[in-house]
């Protein structure tokens, strides 16, 4: 008599949102790419991963972000300067023509709902997406988890560097010849840049590069690769470009700042993914020491 057959070590089922979900319970996940989460491939977290050190490092990390992004607020930053800068990456813009902002702007401003949910996607959904692909990261993939987090982190210390080097007015801010509405004074939302407290403490001119743009596009990137259903990495890919929008709406962004966020997550991936494989294969090959 032959024993029961044994369910295989792979098998798997849809869990929520197409979410990677190990092991053969009911209820189980699908894994992106038919790919088991580390759980039901028997990989355990790595020995150095700990949930409250993750959070140490993470609040300590935006902490001091914070702090020099924000040191002595925009009044350490000259306007003058600010406004040249904008006035700069409006004359680059028209030329590439990429200029339509505030075209984009005016087709919804009658709208009020419309721009009251803007305001709150562009001042929530940036911190509540990447901490969830953080925490799926660190719960299903944990082997996936540092190089990712390491990569926010340096795209993130990039952008310190464009907002010292390049400060930047951004459209909601510039004189009222430009035509731009400052959505959160006008419509509201949670938050405001224009109470007493945040104009104290935020540097309102890091604008380049958007870091919404950045962190949405890095999220899509580490979601994309841990869920399976289509409609699941649908809305992945189409986060980052609803990104683009809202900070184009609410004229917090220049379109080039966009294209800056981009560009500091393509060289803060390098510099988490390239350089230590480099370093990695270098100090392994023969005759090094």
């Amino acid at each position: 008599m032959r024993p029961a057959a044994q369910p295989a070590s792979g098998a798997r089922g849809e869990g929520v949102g197409g979410l990677a979900d190990g092991g053969d319970r009911p209820g189980g996940g699908v894994l992106a790419a038919g790919e088991p989460s580390a759980e039901a491939r028997g990989v355990r977290p790595h020995p150095g991963l700990r949930w409250w050190r993750e959070v140490a490092y993470i609040l300590a990390f935006y902490g001091v972000y914070s702090l020099v992004r924000n040191t002595q607020g925009s009044a350490a930053v000259s306007a003058q300067e600010a406004l040249a800068n904008a006035v700069r990456v409006i004359r680059l813009e028209r030329l590439l023509g990429l200029y339509h902002e505030e075209t984009l702007q005016d087709l919804f401003l009658e709208r009020r709902w419309f721009i009251e949910a803007w305001n709150l996607f562009y001042g929530s959904l940036h911190f509540v997406v990447t901490a969830a692909a953080l925490v799926v990261l660190f719960r299903r993939f944990p082997e996936r988890y540092r190089p990712w987090r390491n990569a926010l982190a340096a795209t993130t210390a990039l952008a310190l560097v464009g907002f010292a080097l390049f400060p930047l007015m951004p459209p909601r801010l510039l004189p009222s010849a430009y035509g731009y509405v400052d959505t959160l004074e006008a419509y509201g939302s949670l938050w405001s840049f224009d109470s007493a407290s945040v104009q104290s403490i935020s540097n309102q001119y890091a604008a380049m590069p958007s870091l919404h743009v950045a962190w949405a596009l890095w999220s899509c990137l580490v979601l994309y690769g841990v869920v399976r259903s289509p409609w699941a990495r649908a809305l992945a890919v189409l986060y980052p470009l609803a990104t683009v929008f809202a900070i184009v709406v609410t004229a917090n962004h220049y379109v080039l700042d966009a294209l800056g966020g981009v560009a500091v997550l393509g060289i803060g991936s390098v510099l988490a993914f390239l350089l230590p494989a480099r370093l990695h294969r270098t100090a392994a090959a023969p005759g090094v020491a």
